[in-house]
């Protein structure tokens, strides 16, 4: 009977402490009564937050690609200015850098997606159906008409709010051009008489192109975007036969042997192969260089090195007789809401913020781009430059459409190779050909 009574008693003092500790962890320990049940306070965590009056606050989560410091500023700035509005939202960001897209492909397979997320690109080929339709938003008939066709589909549906819209070309020296009394080219064959011109006047001083072998995208931005120009662009192209899988891949032979050229004619940095990215800033801001193909996110690094250096940006230039000038583009940075997240409403809600134009002035302002909505007022270095162009056509980047998962590292490692010598331009060819066809069927 004694032992009995005594595991009764021992029971009875084990449920009662696991009730005190219960009650602990409800109040966060402090022994404050505002704590939620799962330990999160409603005190004020975010720039220019209030307090909400009392009960929890709605969490968002944003992830973005960008790790540019002036960006994410900007984005956490205009946040704040949400929160403010709404004090009873926190929104929290997440910049996972290089590990952004294996994150979300991670997030992708479990159904478990943030609120609001950066598509960069791949609005509906990768992330379609995870995405909310947002065409009911009252933002949504203001889209550009280059991108449009970018984020939204042949039913309809909008899937993302495209904050900067890409217009990827030819960056170039401004002031080097105009040294040398050189037009920005618009035909390859008036590039490479640039290039020459560069080349020969300054006894060499000035490397007409800067690419980089270490960070290799820089090859492949070559020659992704004159794939456009060679394959996309004219009136006659290869659009169709890319995706129908029947492309003639000796063909991308002809584009490679373009960049080897460039080479053999000293058109291209000599330490291509171990020059570094970061090298080029320096390079381009003491004169040294002449164009980039891609982007203005580098002028800044230029302007540390010399603030007074003028940085252009210009369209590509054709590649076949006949045709015009084009951009490599689409998203840039975006924000989409996951379909099937929690507080959709709230995340609908803050993209229409994000959406105000006062808003999409101030983060075209900061990624010095053309924002993805139209009449959005902007005044930065680039402004006259994107508006002297408006009327250029813009195609989606060419990987991102015409290539299965996987290719772009293929373009950027074997580009490389074949400036190093290690492969032709018809074994690039075949490369590409074999490639594609394996990623295709997986």
């Amino acid at each position: 009977m004694r032992k009995a009574m005594f595991m009764i008693m021992t029971v009875f003092l084990t449920f009662s402490l696991v009730l005190m500790g219960c009650s602990q962890r409800q109040g966060n320990g402090s022994g404050n009564s505002s704590g939620s049940a799962n330990g999160s306070k409603t005190e004020n965590q975010g720039s220019g937050a209030a307090a909400s009056g009392g009960g929890d606050k709605i969490r968002l989560t944003v992830y973005n690609t960008t790790s540019d410091s002036a960006v994410q500023d900007a984005l956490k700035g205009i946040a704040g200015d949400f929160m403010k509005e709404n004090p009873n939202i926190q929104v929290e960001f997440q910049f996972p850098g290089s590990e952004y897209e294996n994150i979300l492909k991670v997030k992708m397979a479990a159904n478990d997606l943030p609120d609001v997320f950066d598509t960069h690109g791949w609005a509906i080929i990768r992330y379609g159906n995870y995405l909310a339709d947002l065409k009911d938003e009252p933002w949504a008939g203001n889209l550009t008409d280059t991108i449009k066709p970018v984020v939204v589909d042949k039913d309809g549906k909008v899937y993302t709010l495209v904050l900067s819209e890409a217009k990827d070309g030819i960056t170039y020296n401004a002031d080097v051009l105009s040294k040398y009394n050189i037009k920005p080219p618009q035909t390859f064959e008036e590039l490479l008489a640039a290039a020459e011109t560069l080349k020969t006047s300054s006894g060499g001083q000035i490397t007409p192109f800067f690419m980089s072998g270490v960070d290799n995208g820089m090859i492949g931005q070559f020659l992704d975007q004159y794939a456009t120009s060679l394959f996309i662009s004219p009136a006659q192209n290869d659009a169709q036969s890319l995706l129908d899988g029947n492309f003639d891949w000796n063909k991308w032979a002809e584009l490679a042997q373009k960049l080897l050229d460039l080479k053999s004619k000293g058109y291209i940095n000599e330490d291509v192969l171990t020059a570094k990215r970061s090298d080029m800033p320096t390079r381009f801001a003491q004169g040294k260089v002449a164009f980039i193909i891609g982007g203005t996110s580098f002028a800044d690094e230029v302007h540390k090195v010399d603030p007074n250096v003028k940085v252009g940006i210009m369209p590509l230039t054709s590649m076949v007789a006949g045709d015009g000038t084009n951009f490599s583009g689409g998203e840039r940075y975006t924000v989409g809401a996951w379909k099937d997240g929690k507080h959709l409403e709230e995340s609908k809600k803050l993209i229409a913020f994000f959406a105000k134009p006062e808003n999409m002035s101030r983060f075209a302002n900061a990624t010095k781009l053309p924002a993805g909505l139209k009449d959005i007022s902007s005044e930065h270095e680039f402004s006259a430059y994107y508006d002297e162009f408006a009327g250029v056509r813009v195609f989606p980047y060419f990987d991102r459409v015409y290539l299965p998962n996987g290719m772009w590292d293929v373009i950027c490692k074997t580009g490389t190779a074949l400036l190093a010598g290690s492969v032709s331009p018809q074994q690039f060819a075949d490369k590409m050909k074999s490639e594609y066809e394996r990623l295709r069927d997986q």
